[in-house]
């Protein structure tokens, strides 16, 4: 069955190996990225292997909080509905650390601005839609305070605090928003493989990152995921599994959920439940 898939960061690295996998398969694509050029030669490429799906591109910061709530305006312009939102775009080493919202710009990117898309989405998530989140094997515990000021702490610790908090999210949202068969499930796409953030930030080549493609296509079409809201899979084993343990503690859930939605208050006028 043809899907039409929001794949979030994918002119480049994982994102961009999902958006050509699911466009060879016959599905919608609809990319997002910063670069209008990248936007287009992506479009082009994806046209290029197409079985015969859309190709649509949606450009936007999302480090700007005012730009995602943009882009999901866009979107629901353009569409009633969606059957799958990829939460992929993500960032480890940046040049500038603090974000026009004076967020620092590592969880604007990589925590803040999917939970805002996917709120303003959920009225387009039905008919068993599906929330796929980019976790990582790195998780370190976080304060909810850290999300909503700049950080001083280095590139590794604040990319491992930023994933922890969007599985925690993922989870708690996963049990708010029980509805329609919708599923929010966080994945860990394998780690070290070959992304340019993977490369920026450690100097290596890294694994072939289509095995990272492949599991995000999994999370977004197979029946194995079926029932799998509020879980977490890694894919370094292949399986569902535990994330960091406050990921399973529901108060520190809560928290980090509440953090995000005073942030979201103080940026942005209206977010759809």
């Amino acid at each position: 069955m043809k899907k039409t898939i929001l794949i979030t960061g994918s002119t480049d690295g994982i994102g961009l190996a999902t958006a050509k996998t699911l466009a060879a398969l016959g599905h919608n694509v609809l990319l997002h990225g910063r670069s209008s050029a990248k936007l287009a030669s992506t479009k082009d490429i994806l046209l290029s292997v197409s079985g015969h799906g859309n190709v649509e591109t949606y450009q936007a910061d999302l480090s700007v909080l005012s730009d995602v709530k943009a882009l999901a305006d866009e979107i629901k312009s353009n569409h009633s509905s969606i059957d799958v939102l990829i939460n992929n775009a993500g960032v480890y080493v940046v040049p500038k650390k603090v974000s026009f919202d004076n967020l620092d710009v590592r969880y604007a990117v990589n925590t803040i601005a999917p939970y805002l898309l996917t709120r303003l989405l959920l009225p387009l998530l039905k008919n068993k839609a599906r929330v796929v989140n980019l976790s990582s094997a790195a998780q370190a515990s976080v304060k909810p305070s850290e999300l909503s000021q700049p950080s001083v702490l280095s590139d590794s610790a604040v990319y491992a605090r930023s994933k922890l908090a969007i599985t925690m999210w993922t989870t708690q949202l996963a049990k708010t928003f029980v509805r329609d068969g919708l599923v929010l499930v966080s994945v860990n796409p394998a780690s070290m493989l070959g992304s340019k953030m993977v490369k920026s930030a450690y100097g290596v080549v890294g694994g072939d990152i289509q095995t990272g493609a492949d599991v995000l296509v999994k999370a977004s079409t197979s029946d194995e995921f079926e029932n799998a809201s509020g879980l977490y899979f890694d894919n370094d084993i292949g399986r569902f599994a535990n994330p960091h343990p406050d990921a399973l503690v529901e108060s520190k859930r809560v928290a980090v959920v509440n953090e995000l939605d005073k942030i979201l208050s103080q940026h942005i006028e209206e977010v759809s439940a």
